[in-house]
């Protein structure tokens, strides 16, 4: 290794473990220091490192910069994911204008209007869950319990795949998501989940229903996707649609029962208002997606008095992002009365979350029906006794012991 390239910081960093909410001091003290910075990745590969809000909106929004998985630069964030790539690439590691046309197919389904018409049903699964759990001895793990079913549930429902294969999908979904994940293991991982989806495609194919694989079907019929193109997008629709509204359900939970007085706000509450604002603080304070968008450059993008040259791989960390002081003022305190709507959480420019409107409603709907629902709801073991996933690209955590 040059010596050059030993000096750097390596990325991703470590956080702190007294800290578990926050992120990583070594990031911290990077976003100080500069808005951009050279770091060292799991290859020995150098990207730019940025960790400013303006300048992750400027390059988000810049269309020189590309998140085409496929360029030989791109800052993959380990060999699994490399691995994956590797194959049939989803629309959001492609560049328009083929992301655009691809993400067309599903606008509709996560439309914002679209969505509130789903919020009686996750209503009425919250509260099956709030039962089911209250009908049982506490503790319990607030994870298997009510944050993992409930999103697991909307998305199945949407999708139109049988909710009895949530195991089975869950735990394709953590390996493929896990940091020390082998690429064999992802491949297989990866080729088990588009089995299955191929499978329920072909159902649909022959017998079309009114949920969005057999919207994905009328694709394949019409000749604007292939089969498998359409499988992997399901399979993308799958994992994401419930892994990170889950660790946001049971890290939000978390974080909150930390702040007595915030949790008490939201008790206290029957304002929708109130409880969408506690959502997007949450999404700002938390940023669960924990190694960065990734991105490469095509040309020369002269920013911050710095240049990045075409062809070098550019993370841009959420999480430094949400805690700039320059945008939230206190960036490192929590709270639900923050107008916090300028955060990074789902991304900027034409990758922004494609679910982001079904992630609010599913957020709102099971952090204001817990709190209401369960009000002397409490952690069973201190912090130093819960699993956080540091080893995930989605943080979170493993298992929540929760009593009342």
């Amino acid at each position: 290794m040059a010596a050059e390239t030993r000096r750097l910081q390596a990325f991703p960093m470590s956080r702190a473990a007294s800290c578990p909410f926050d992120p990583p001091p070594a990031l911290r003290a990077l976003q100080v220091a500069s808005p951009l910075t050279r770091v060292r990745l799991w290859d020995d590969s150098i990207a730019w490192l940025v960790t400013r809000h303006a300048e992750q909106r400027k390059l988000l929004a810049d269309p020189r910069l590309s998140a085409d998985a496929s360029h030989p630069h791109y800052p993959h964030r380990g060999p699994a994911q490399k691995e994956l790539l590797a194959g049939e690439r989803s629309f959001i590691v492609m560049d328009d204008p083929e992301h655009a046309r691809m993400r067309r197919m599903l606008t509709a389904a996560f439309a914002i209007k679209r969505v509130e018409t789903l919020r009686p049903a996750i209503q009425r699964i919250a509260d099956r869950l709030i039962d089911d759990m209250l009908a049982g001895p506490p503790p319990l793990d607030l994870v298997t319990a009510f944050a993992l079913p409930l999103p697991s549930s909307v998305i199945c429902e949407l999708l139109g795949v049988p909710y009895g294969d949530h195991e089975f999908f869950q735990a394709n979904s953590r390996i493929l998501l896990n940091n020390a994940t082998t690429p064999q293991q992802a491949r297989s991982a990866r080729e088990r989940l588009t089995d299955y989806l191929d499978g329920l495609l072909g159902q649909r194919l022959a017998d079309p229903r009114g949920d969005l694989l057999s919207d994905l079907a009328r694709h394949v019929n019409d000749g604007e996707l292939t089969r498998h193109a359409a499988a992997v997008m399901a399979s993308l629709l799958l994992v994401a649609g419930h892994e990170t509204t889950a660790n946001m359900i049971a890290l939000g939970t978390l974080a909150l029962l930390q702040h007595p007085e915030q949790v008490e706000a939201l008790r206290a509450t029957d304002d929708p208002a109130l409880i969408a604002a506690a959502v997007e603080e949450l999404l700002r304070y938390l940023s669960i997606v924990q190694s960065g968008r990734r991105r490469v450059a095509l040309q020369d993008i002269p920013i911050a008095g710095q240049t990045i040259r075409a062809g070098e791989g550019v993370i841009l960390a959420t999480e430094a992002a949400n805690r700039d002081a320059s945008v939230f003022a206190d960036p490192d305190r929590l709270d639900v009365h923050r107008d916090a709507r300028g955060h990074m959480a789902f991304g900027f420019g034409v990758h922004q979350c494609l679910g982001q409107p079904l992630a609010r409603v599913e957020l709102q709907v099971a952090l204001g029906t817990l709190f209401r629902r369960i009000p002397t709801l409490r952690p069973a073991v201190g912090l130093d006794g819960i699993p956080f996933k540091h080893d995930s690209l989605v943080y979170g955590v493993y298992e929540l012991p929760v009593g009342w």
